[in-house]
């Protein structure tokens, strides 16, 4: 018998442009990897016995992956909200923005505030559902900030606050 789960809280609906732009073309790609693993399920499913048949077993869990992000996708997007306004005040950090900050050692980090569908690590492109993002949100430039974190609690100035689009790919 499986644990129960309380639903997810709903994730925000706001997204960047290019966040969508990417989506969208995720999606497009999925329907085109499934047509071509739909093919070599068939082909793998004409070889005969499917009970050890490892090709035919690796298809089926790619396709039901494949469809499974297709059904997301397509739930999630029409829920989606484009942002691409730049605030009345661009000193201020709000969503799509690009925070300058430095920690009291001097060392300096860049995030980049963009919506929990294209978040990414390696860019610093965090969620604005993130206690980083919710601790940024609202404040100005020269402001300080203090982030809970899982390592601590880190205290930061925010020395700039950009609004320019950055390229994803």
């Amino acid at each position: 018998m499986a644990r129960y789960r309380p639903p997810a809280k709903p994730k925000s609906p706001y997204i960047t442009r290019s966040g969508y732009d990417s989506l969208k073309r995720e999606l497009d790609d999925l329907w085109k990897t499934r047509r071509e693993v739909v093919q070599a399920l068939s082909a793998a499913a004409a070889e005969g016995d499917r009970s050890e048949n490892a090709e035919y077993i690796y298809r089926k869990k790619q396709l039901r992956e494949i469809d499974r992000r297709i059904r997301y996708l397509q739930k999630r997007l029409p829920e989606l909200k484009i942002v691409d306004t730049v605030p009345s005040n661009p000193e201020q950090v709000f969503f799509g923005a690009i925070v300058y900050l430095e920690d009291l050692d001097e060392n300096q980090v860049i995030y980049r505030i963009v919506g929990p569908d294209e978040f990414d690590p390696k860019t610093n492109a965090i969620s604005m559902d993130s206690p980083v993002a919710r601790a940024l949100m609202k404040k100005s430039i020269d402001d300080e900030v203090v982030i809970k974190t899982p390592g601590g609690i880190r205290e930061y100035v925010i020395i700039d606050v950009s609004y320019r689009e950055e390229s994803t790919s």
